[in-house]
């Protein structure tokens, strides 16, 4: 009896070492910030971290405007980028879907942004985007057109921002509509070529449709992960010129880092935590009618 319930256990075994790790590395700095998000501290070792209650939550919502526009820019950030991103990266599908001659050569280097470290390739965009020195401005120059400030204009800060992340991110759309442009039967489009369907129609009225899930996919994990990026807004503009930049990600980093005030930090990443889980479980409510 005894071994027999080992053995049914067994699996449970085995699993455990990583259920561990998960707890330890995910929910852990979760529930460690939950509980600090409701005191004061300043990252002082001599002041421990001040009860406060829901302090920190009614200052944020109520009582900080800078909040709030930290919520309209990472939102604007994240819906302007993505459309732009899904509907190039499915125009680039399926250019690149049809058999040419290096065709894989040519996926390959499309593809090598998104393989760019994030820091690294703010760094040269913020170079390329410099108004006296910068190489956009020289091109634009030279072919008559108005340059601009860019990074330094509060203006065009953020659409600049959003250029870079349409630049780097498009080949995910790109990768993941192929794959599904790849798996699709070749019936539909024989059918329509005996019967005189053109090129149009049968991307609008075969191809666009059968891939819809897939384009579904990549909108909703694309969404996800605009809506936290950090590391491409803190290596260009730090949230600046002034505040027009200033994401949630960076607004907390600054209140933690730069204030030192961690019970408001905590309680912003909290706020952007349920944002993001609400965000994900939308889109995933969403993803199943427009499937159909």
């Amino acid at each position: 009896m005894l071994s027999r319930w080992i053995d049914k256990r067994l699996r449970y075994l085995f699993v455990l070492p990583a259920l561990i790790f998960v707890v330890v590395m995910m929910a852990f700095p979760i529930l460690y910030t939950f509980r600090l998000s409701f005191t004061q501290w300043s990252m002082s070792a001599t002041r421990p971290p001040k009860w406060v209650a829901l302090g920190n939550y009614v200052s944020l919502l109520f009582n900080d405007p800078r909040f709030w526009g930290a919520v309209g820019r990472t939102f604007a950030f994240t819906i302007i980028a993505v459309a732009v991103e899904t509907v190039l990266g499915v125009i680039i599908a399926l250019v690149l879907n049809r058999e040419t001659r290096g065709q894989n050569l040519i996926k390959t280097l499309f593809l090598l942004p998104m393989i760019a470290t994030p820091v690294a390739v703010g760094m040269v965009w913020l170079l390329m985007f410099e108004p006296s020195i910068g190489v956009i401005n020289y091109l634009l120059g030279l072919l008559g057109l108005p340059q601009g400030l860019w990074l330094a204009s509060p203006n065009q800060a953020l659409g600049s921002l959003i250029l870079v992340d349409v630049w780097q991110w498009t080949p995910m759309i790109t990768l993941i509509v192929l794959a599904g442009l790849a798996s699709l039967s070749r019936e539909p489009f024989e059918a329509a070529i005996v019967d005189g369907a053109s090129v149009l129609q049968t991307v609008f009225h075969i191809t666009l449709p059968l891939i819809k899930p897939t384009v579904v996919a990549a909108v909703i994990l694309r969404t996800i992960d605009a809506f936290k990026t950090y590391d491409i807004i803190y290596t260009m503009t730090q949230g600046g010129p002034g505040f027009a930049t200033e994401t949630l990600n960076i607004y907390s980093f600054v209140l933690g880092f730069q204030y030192f005030q961690m019970g408001k930090a905590s309680a912003l990443l909290m706020v952007f935590f349920a944002l993001v889980l609400g965000l994900a479980i939308v889109l995933n409510w969403l993803k199943k009618p427009l499937e159909v």
